[in-house]
């Protein structure tokens, strides 16, 4: 089958036939904290999962832009492309920085589904998401490097097998040359994930604590002290896949809540209606700047630091709706006894636009949209300094 850039309508159907399989039933019914392995399993025996890479890899040699289609046609059905994103955007990375070694290695492994190299290390308790503060410290002993250390908010963590992580490997040279990327096996003594109970009740995120961890010494992707370069295009894929998934989600959501609105009698109060328009305006606001996004990479181009404006603009609009949503459900807000988290890779019910636990779920998820792959300062930051060239905030004395 042709799966090249011009036969994105078939990629479309033959995931969206896919996609229809798994229904709202489905997703609702995951547990929190689990993965879809059914639904996973799936997409990866017919190729999906593994589209980002080349065919002599044992991919299906997508471009960019075919492989946000299929997150799209996940997003679009109710799923939660939050299953497999992190694996396109991790072999993206991989695909750019590996060596030829981890190439033939790692990416017949992740296209086949024998790994899953979806968890990414590099937030601190102390350094927070500043790439340059990290105190993960490396050093080499033969054949291996050893690392200790400590992170922090760490996605999936305690579903992947690897961690790609962020470690100082040159801890006398500048801030940021001296920081290597390293592919760190998780099934080791050395390695310990702690689970992190957010206020939804779930436990998404994690802290990974690293003693005396060992990683081959080949197992560095982009070069020795090469580790931030490699980190930030990571990022910029992960940030970059919002703008095909993101407006879809959110249209999806911002529907559900005017249908509530409608509902409880509250779509004829004229400051309701005026926030609904404007988080209306702002969906589209992001369903343009994806879809510029998406045509910048049906043309060869990788994300980079204009990421930063698509993940800085959704966060902040999801704190702005789902504060709406609350403020729509009135007392019924506090009515949440007895209510399930979420799974972390389940999506809303379509079908409850009253359900009060399904949005207040969805009212304490969106607070850490802001956080999570970059909080909103650094967003501005990278937005500032290295799109806008501002010049960079001056050291406190």
């Amino acid at each position: 089958m042709d799966r090249s850039a011009e036969q994105h309508d078939v990629i479309r159907t033959e995931v969206r036939r896919l996609c229809d399989k798994y229904g709202n039933e489905y997703w609702r019914g995951l547990e929190p904290s689990t993965y879809p392995e059914e639904f996973v399993a799936e997409l990866t025996a017919q190729g999906w999962l593994g589209a980002l890479i080349p065919e002599e890899y044992g991919g299906g040699g997508l471009s960019l832009g075919g492989a946000s289609v299929i997150l799209e046609e996940i997003a679009a059905s109710g799923g939660n492309p939050s299953a497999c994103h992190a694996q396109m955007y991790v072999m993206g990375t991989v695909l750019r920085h590996g060596s030829e070694e981890q190439k033939r290695h790692y990416l017949p492994q992740v296209a086949d589904g024998r790994k899953r190299l979806q968890a990414f290390g590099v937030t601190e308790p102390i350094a927070g998401t500043n790439t340059t503060a990290i105190r993960t410290r490396a050093v080499r002993d033969g054949d291996v490097w050893r690392i200790d250390g400590q992170k922090i908010w760490t996605s999936a963590g305690h579903l992947a097998d690897h961690i790609f992580t962020l470690a100082r490997t040159d801890p006398d040279g500048p801030k940021h040359k001296g920081i290597s990327f390293m592919l760190v096996p998780m099934d080791q003594p050395g390695i310990e994930v702690r689970p992190i109970k957010m206020i939804s009740g779930d436990s998404e995120f994690n802290e990974v604590f690293y003693t005396d961890a060992r990683v081959p010494k080949d197992d560095i992707v982009g070069g020795l002290n090469n580790g931030w370069a490699v980190a930030m295009s990571l990022l910029g894929f992960e940030r970059g896949e919002a703008a095909a998934t993101a407006p879809i989600r959110f249209q999806a959501e911002i529907d559900r809540l005017t249908a509530m609105a409608q509902e409880r009698g509250k779509a004829d109060d004229p400051i309701i209606r005026q926030r609904l328009a404007a988080c209306h305006a702002q969906v589209r606001i992001m369903r343009y700047n994806g879809m510029r996004v998406l045509t910048q990479f049906l043309k060869g181009h990788h994300p980079g630091p204009d990421a930063a404006i698509g993940k800085l603009f959704w966060s902040e609009y999801h704190k702005v709706v789902t504060e709406l949503a609350i403020d729509i459900l009135g007392a019924d807000a506090l009515d949440i006894q007895g209510r399930r988290p979420p799974s972390s890779f389940s999506t809303d019910d379509p079908g409850a636009a009253n359900s009060s636990a399904s949005w207040v779920n969805t009212f304490l998820n969106a607070r850490a949209g802001t956080i999570y792959a970059g909080s909103s300062q650094i967003q501005r930051n990278i937005i500032g300094e290295m799109i806008l060239g501002l010049p960079k905030e001056p050291k406190p004395a």
